[in-house]
């Protein structure tokens, strides 16, 4: 099969399209899924920066999400078969090949049925924002109708799907974007407020709109010193969440202290790099109910730009701009 392979880390020059051998079905709880698109995330261009989590495996094939058709089943599958149309997060870490190809091995466990009413390029881009999001702001963050909160970044990937979901939970949005485009995207998606944070104290900001009480939760999507300065504009007793790993260089948590915070670090890579089945499957399950939301009508998942498969190289160099508007995807011929 063709897939986009890397044997050292570097820039996007280092990926490259090659013929691979197949990945065939271990065991009688695997899915084989015909790929038709792959979404890319930054963990992905990371991954090819520094090198993967398996280092030792080479050719490494990204790749977290993927949407396709289920082409052959496991002798104990039971709730999929030949021909139904799925979405997942699995692989792409080093270990497991990852969905820059033309086909996956993902145990039964950890799929889930397509959203009928999205495209492959859209179902493709959802599952780790989806996930992120969801267990950012109602695992961690506790949201609850009512309350107010502060995302960070609101017309990225996972930013422009919490927005959505904060929203569907009764919450006030307040989000921060850098362009008269974006402020527009995001006001469509729902958010109450919006601050343009390149002119804008943003912490000054978040007082106003509050009353001068701050936020009930605050969602960082950025990290470095964006987390730091978000820290003010939560309220005393408040939630922080990031999905990055603070940086001490860049501050401190005193003031986070003596507001007494609740600070929670979300990675929803996790289950999968401890082999956690069980969270695996809560995950699956969270992809389940949001594609019931997206046929509804309820969530919408937004695409950029796509690029065919042999254009991986592109698809890093714009994500690396930091200036996307929701997802980008590979693309990948059916039969």
């Amino acid at each position: 099969m063709k897939a986009i392979v890397f044997e050292m880390p570097g820039s996007p020059e280092v990926l490259r399209l090659e013929d691979i051998p197949a990945p065939t079905i271990q065991k009688e709880t695997e899915v084989l899924v015909q790929l038709r698109a792959a979404g890319i995330n930054p963990i992905d261009t990371k991954l090819r920066a520094r090198g993967t989590f398996y280092p030792e495996k080479i050719p490494h094939v990204l790749g977290c999400d993927g949407a396709g058709v289920v082409k052959a089943v496991g002798a104990a599958v039971q709730g999929f078969q030949v021909g139904d149309e799925v979405f997942f997060c699995n692989g792409g870490l080093g270990g497991p090949i990852g969905t820059y190809a033309e086909l996956a091995i993902v145990d039964e466990r950890f799929l889930a049925k397509k959203p009928a009413s999205l495209s492959f390029a859209e179902a493709a881009a959802a599952p780790l924002i989806l996930i992120t999001a969801w267990e950012s702001l109602y695992d961690r963050g506790r949201l609850q109708a009512g309350q107010k909160v502060l995302i960070q970044a609101g017309a990225g990937g996972v930013g422009h799907v919490a927005i959505q979901l904060a929203k569907l939970q009764g919450a006030e949005v307040c989000t921060t974007v850098s362009s008269e485009e974006k402020a527009e995207f995001v006001n469509q998606l729902g958010a109450d407020e919006v601050i343009f944070y390149k002119n804008t104290d943003v912490v000054d900001a978040v007082l106003t709109w509050t009353q001068g009480e701050g936020v009930d939760l605050a969602f960082d999507t950025v990290g470095g010193e964006t987390f730091y300065k978000t820290i003010p504009a939560v309220k005393i007793y408040g939630d922080l969440v990031t999905i990055l790993e603070p940086d001490p260089v860049l501050g401190n948590l005193k003031t986070a202290r003596t507001r007494n915070l609740r600070i929670s670090l979300e990675l929803m890579l996790t289950p999968m790099l401890q082999g956690l089945v069980e969270e695996q499957k809560q995950q699956a399950d969270i992809l389940q109910q949001c594609a019931r939301l997206c046929d509804r009508n309820l969530l919408k998942i937004h695409v950029s730009k796509t690029f065919p498969l042999a254009q991986a190289q592109a698809a890093h160099e714009l994500l690396e701009t930091g200036s996307v508007t929701g997802k980008i995807v590979l693309e990948i011929p059916g039969d």
